[in-house]
């Protein structure tokens, strides 16, 4: 690794873990009214957000790590534009926590570095398992947006806006995936993607 490219990967670590992130496009449903949320229900809507926060800081070391290592020009730049709409994501899911009185997860450096040292072995690997593994990704992502908008109290249209606009957007950065000539995955490492998931969300959850 080049020391630009080192410093370039400190230097995204340090804006995703400690820096307000910024969003080009308004938050999505900000100017929806706000849900009468007894305390119970803003504090499980609270917890579903920081899961999805993150996810996003996890999103933004993944694709640092895919960049690093991917071999071709135009694979690079796909992960780069991911990235960029997975900071608005970031963004939004924060600005949302926010609003909820809630707190972003006490693990999230813990998230990074493991989330970069995955991206940075998918791009060793090679380009088209990079994609594939970037399309799989973004596949699981969009199935656990699915997941928590079912969960949102029916009123809370505030923070459904911003999982379906996530979602949308998701579902672009894997179809972009495909369309590069990602590979789709071995379905046992899908299933290990997916229980990875699931011990991350438990946990972000509660901490």
């Amino acid at each position: 690794m080049s020391l630009d490219a080192l410093i370039s990967a400190l230097d995204n670590a340090l804006r995703t873990l400690a820096a307000p992130a910024h969003s080009a496009r308004p938050v999505p449903g900000a100017d929806l009214p706000e849900a009468e949320l007894d305390a119970t229900q803003k504090r499980e809507v609270g917890r579903l957000m920081r899961i999805n926060h993150v996810g996003e800081v996890c999103a933004q070391a993944l694709y640092q790590g895919q960049a690093l290592t991917a071999r071709d020009p135009s694979v690079r730049e796909a992960m780069a534009e991911a990235a960029r709409e997975e900071t608005e994501h970031l963004a939004w899911t924060k600005s949302r926590l926010d609003e909820l009185g809630g707190r972003t997860s006490l693990l999230n450096p813990l998230w990074y570095g493991g989330s970069l040292a995955m991206g940075m072995l998918a791009g060793a690997v090679g380009d088209r398992f990079n994609l594939g593994f970037l399309a799989e990704t973004e596949r699981q992502v969009y199935d656990h947006l699915d997941e928590h908008l079912t969960r949102l109290p029916a009123q809370d249209a505030r923070s459904a806006a911003i999982l379906r606009q996530m979602q949308a957007d998701e579902d672009r950065h894997r179809q972009a995936a495909l369309q590069h000539g990602g590979a789709e995955l071995p379905v046992p490492l899908q299933e290990a993607m997916r229980a990875v998931s699931r011990v991350m969300t438990r946990t972000a959850y509660w901490v």
